[in-house]
Order: C-alpha cells, then sequence, then structure tokens
C-alpha cells in the first residue's frame, strides 16, 4: 500500500495530475506523457519518477520505449482516507444540528 504522504505530494502539482487524468485512459509511453508539457524532457521525468515513488503509476520498458500506467491501488486509499474524512464531519454536523434543534428558544405562535 501507498504511502498516503507521498500520494498526496504526488497530487499536488498540477503536471502530475494531469499525467495521472491522461493515464485514467490507458497506457502512454514518457514522450506521449511529456507532448503537451511545455519543460524539458529531463524536468519532466523527474515528475514521472515523483509519481512512481508515490505508487501512483508503474513503469514498464521494452526495448527503448518506457510506459507507464495508472495504479489504482494509490487513488482507492486516497478516496477511503477523504470518504473516512468526510463521514467524520458529516456526522458532526448532524450532530451540532440536532444540539442546536434541541437547545433552540420555542416559538410561541398566539
Amino acid at each position: 500500500m501507498a504511502n498516503l504522504d507521498a500520494v498526496f505530494h504526488g497530487l499536488a502539482d498540477p503536471t502530475r495530475r494531469a499525467v495521472i487524468t491522461r493515464l485514467a485512459g490507458g497506457p502512454a509511453a514518457v514522450s506521449e506523457l511529456a507532448a503537451p508539457h511545455k519543460m524539458a524532457l529531463p524536468s519532466f521525468l523527474k515528475h514521472l519518477k515523483v509519481l512512481e515513488q508515490a505508487g501512483l503509476v508503474k513503469s514498464r520498458k521494452q526495448g527503448r520505449i518506457r510506459t507507464f500506467t495508472l495504479e489504482i491501488d494509490a487513488i482507492a486509499q486516497v478516496e477511503r482516507w477523504i470518504a473516512e474524512r468526510k463521514n467524520f464531519w458529516e456526522q458532526k454536523f448532524d450532530e451540532l444540528e440536532a444540539y442546536l434543534a434541541a437547545t433552540a428558544p420555542q416559538e410561541n405562535n398566539p
């Protein structure tokens, strides 16, 4: 299982998020992933390295071509973490709503 801090670090950059979005459509070679980004290839490769270290992508080399694929497990880990936070806060807001309803002054209608 990927380290959650590394996953969030990987997702923190717009270039890396764009790579993730592209890989959601299927595997891609480095050249294809780098094409839309206006940066030198060595700089772009650093982004891919961060994503790979975070467990968000996986690479495979066949001949001279390195292909990347999306690793769903790391994304699922983030999704679970966010869902847990969401459930916690929804419960707290429900409790606050119940408390406010119970302690609100009653209105008298003449």
